[in-house]
């Protein structure tokens, strides 16, 4: 029996291929580029899965392979590019999957924020108009500071804070030249520590697995760049952030599978960043491997089964906490090395660099996740402890950029 997987997060499919042979089905990655995960093919016997390359955004294409696909059971979509393109997919095949009309509401923030406000689960609504209005619709509606972003962005691409009206005035030149996966709002900031929580939910019941810490650059800019996981919430605000979860999730119509909520703890109290349908990138997917102590994976299969994940309902054995570092140049260029790798096997914590780009690769964003080349993993006891050890590594290494080269003839 066979699971589809349309494209797959960075990491993670290796967890994902022992998941469904658990469970007894054989995965079947479809994807545009099997260079992209050439880090955990390396690593997978070479009969571990089928790879299939394909346009993975032609959706005739893909329902007529998959059509031909022999023992196709379940179809598994966890990337914010492809998750309408699995979801019309799931429903033109009859296969296991969630409302795509809920889907569409999480890829759309502004209609979320919107939907969360109407719950009284958020105390800002989102404020879209055309053209120069827009900054005037703004701080009349808003306020300042202010997010201006893109309803259908992923990676913290087109988001500009806004604290003043020059700052305003600047974020709208500079979004007037950008392309949009959506469209362009605004909508209140809010200040205080950034998470993601990490939760399973079926039949509209949701577990909270655990909460990670995003700590993020300096404003202007919402960089990540370093995550731990668990964070030690104390029971009694654990409890609270938990059914707080379970209310967001119900209010957009969110019944099953694993979600990805970024939110910040305000002064006031949580609020929503974003909710993402699908499990954390990154390392988080692996860290919560490692730190429960089980597969999360299977339950992602259950699910494309239409099974009841076990995990709802599972003890969790526990393990190490987990932290790592994302690794970003000191400059745009061509990515050329990362030095002082030699020296992580005399540091604590058992860090690790896990790699994103490969010798060769332009490097040109420096102000969003585009940017970083690789992740600096490590363990320990605590999420704190970790922290600081990820940080010791990262802290040793250097990724190495060149200058980009020349284009044209040059002169004399």
């Amino acid at each position: 029996m066979t699971i589809a997987c349309l494209e797959s997060l960075t990491f993670g499919l290796g967890h994902l291929v022992r998941a469904a042979e658990t469970l007894g089905e054989r995965l079947t990655l479809l994807t545009r580029d099997r260079d992209y995960y050439s880090y955990e093919l390396q690593r997978l016997p070479a009969d571990a899965l089928d790879v299939v390359v394909t346009d993975t955004f032609n959706v005739e294409g893909l329902t007529d392979l998959l059509h031909r696909t022999p023992g196709l059971r379940g179809l598994i979509s966890s990337t914010d590019t492809w998750t309408l393109v699995g979801a019309e997919l799931a429903e033109r095949l009859g296969l296991p999957g969630l409302d795509p009309a809920v889907l569409r509401l999480t890829r759309d923030k502004a209609a979320v924020r919107n939907r969360l406000h109407d719950a009284g689960l958020t105390r800002g609504r989102a404020v879209e108009a055309t053209g120069a209005d827009l900054g005037d619709v703004l701080v009349k509606e808003v306020g300042l500071p202010a997010v201006l972003k893109d309803t259908a962005g992923t990676g913290s691409q087109n988001v500009w804070l806004v604290r003043d009206e020059p700052e305003l005035d600047a974020a709208l030149a500079e979004a007037a030249g950008r392309q949009m996966k959506g469209r362009l709002f605004a909508e209140a900031y809010f200040s205080g520590p950034v998470y993601s929580a990490e939760t399973l939910t079926w039949a509209g019941r949701t577990r909270l697995l655990g909460v990670s810490s995003r700590l993020m650059s300096p404003e202007p800019y919402f960089r990540e760049e370093i995550t731990a996981f668990p964070v030690a919430f104390p029971e009694a605000r654990r409890a609270v952030v938990e059914r707080w979860l379970g209310e967001v999730l119900a209010a957009i119509g969110y019944t099953d599978r694993f979600a990805h909520l970024e939110f910040v703890l305000t002064a006031g109290g949580p609020e929503v960043v974003e909710i993402n349908p699908r499990i954390g990138g990154a390392l988080v997917g692996e860290g919560m491997c490692r730190a429960l102590g089980v597969n999360v994976y299977e339950a992602m299969v259950e699910a494309a089964l239409g099974r009841r994940p076990r995990l709802l309902d599972a003890g969790l054995p526990g393990g190490p906490a987990v932290a790592f570092v994302l690794g970003y140049p000191a400059a745009p260029g061509v990515f050329t090395e990362v030095a002082g790798l030699e020296r992580l096997s005399d540091m604590p914590g058992s860090p690790a660099w896990y790699p994103v780009r490969s010798v060769g690769d332009r490097i040109e964003h420096l102000a969003d996740s585009r940017g970083y080349a690789g992740i600096v993993y490590a363990e320990a006891e605590t999420a704190e402890l970790a922290t600081h050890h990820a940080v010791a590594a990262a802290n040793a290494l250097r990724v190495l950029t060149e200058p980009f080269p020349r284009t044209g003839n040059g002169g004399g």
